[in-house]
C-alpha cells in the first residue's frame, strides 16, 4: 500500500459510517468499517462484503467495535455509556470484542479498534484494576487471530493513555489517532499529543473540530467541522505524522449522518485536501 492511502470511515449495516458505494464513487481506496450487528456477523456476510470491496478495488484496513447502549449525546452521557468502562456493561462489551475481532478475521483484518471509554483516573482503584485485566483478557483472544487492537483516541489525555498502555503490558495494544476528539472532548492539543504517542500509531482519522468556549472544555463539546475548517491544522497534522514514521492510511471521518449528501460533499472536499497536502509535504 502507497504511503498516506486515503481512506474513509465507513459501514456494513451500522454505526456512521458512508455505505461503501460513496468510497467507490470518491475513487477511495481504502476503508476502516464499523462492525455490522451481531446477527450479520457471518462468514456469508464477510463473504459478500471482501466480494463487493474487491469489486471495488478498495482494502478493509480496520473493524471498529460500537455497542448498543452508547451514546455521545453529550461529554456526561459518553462517560457512562460509551466502550468498556461502563461496569455494568463490561463482561458483556468484551465478549462481543472478541466476536468482532473473529468476524474481522473473516474478513481478513488484523486490526480491530475501538473507543474503549473514559478511562479511570484512579490507577490504583478496583475499576481501574478490573478495566486493566479485561482489557488484557481481550488483546489475548486478539492476538490469538493474528491482530492488534487500536484504541482511538481523546477521551482522556495523552499522558494517561500512555499510563494505560504501559499498565496493561501487551505488545499488540496501540493507537488509532483521532486530532480532532481531542479538541471536541477538550482533552489536550491534539498536536503535542500526537507526539507524545507517537511510536503507538498504527492508524489515524482525519477529522476536524473548534473548541468549546474557554471554561467549558472538558464539559461541553467542541464542534466538528468539515476537514481544513477547525483548529486542528491539517497541514501541521501531516507533516507531524511524517515526523513520527506514519506512512499508513489517511482515513476521513465525517460523523454527520442525518445528512448524507453535505456527508459526501464534505469527504469529497477532504479527499482533495488530503492529496494537496500529500503532494506538497510528501
Amino acid at each position: 500500500m502507497e504511503k498516506w492511502s486515503i481512506g474513509v470511515f465507513a459501514s456494513v449495516d451500522a454505526g456512521l459510517g458512508v455505505h461503501l458505494d460513496v468510497a467507490q464513487e470518491l475513487n477511495i481506496p481504502t476503508v476502516q468499517i464499523h462492525a455490522p450487528h451481531q446477527e450479520t456477523r457471518t462468514p456469508e456476510a464477510a463473504e459478500k462484503f471482501l466480494k463487493k470491496c474487491a469489486d471495488a478495488g478498495i482494502t478493509i484496513t480496520a473493524v471498529f467495535g460500537g455497542f448498543e447502549g452508547e451514546s455521545y449525546a453529550d461529554i456526561a452521557t459518553t462517560v457512562k455509556t460509551v466502550g468498556l468502562v461502563p461496569e455494568e456493561t463490561r463482561a458483556a462489551r468484551v465478549q462481543e470484542m472478541k466476536e468482532i475481532s473473529d468476524f474481522a478475521k473473516l474478513l481478513g483484518c488484523e486490526t480491530v479498534a475501538l473507543h474503549i471509554g473514559f478511562v479511570p483516573e484512579d490507577r490504583e482503584s478496583e475499576n481501574y484494576k478490573n478495566l486493566i485485566t479485561c482489557t488484557q483478557e481481550l488483546l489475548d483472544h486478539v492476538a490469538s487471530n493474528g491482530q492488534h487492537l487500536n484504541l482511538e483516541t481523546g477521551q482522556e489525555s495523552a499522558d494517561h493513555l500512555l499510563e494505560f498502555i504501559s499498565d496493561v503490558s501487551r505488545d499488540n495494544l496501540f493507537i488509532n489517532f483521532d486530532p480532532a476528539n481531542m479538541i471536541l472532548y477538550g482533552t489536550g492539543d491534539p498536536i503535542e499529543a500526537l507526539k507524545k504517542v507517537g511510536k503507538f500509531v498504527r492508524s489515524v482519522h482525519c477529522k476536524d473540530g473548534t473548541w468549546a468556549a474557554e471554561g467549558s472544555r472538558g464539559k461541553e463539546w467542541g464542534c466538528e467541522v468539515p476537514l481544513g475548517k477547525g483548529d486542528v491544522g491539517m497541514e501541521t497534522y501531516l507533516k507531524t505524522l511524517n515526523e513520527i514514521g506514519y506512512a499508513g492510511p489517511l482515513t476521513i471521518e465525517r460523523e454527520i449522518p442525518e445528512d448524507r449528501e453535505k456527508q459526501k460533499a464534505d469527504i469529497g472536499q477532504a479527499v482533495e485536501l488530503l492529496n494537496s497536502l500529500k503532494e506538497k509535504i510528501g
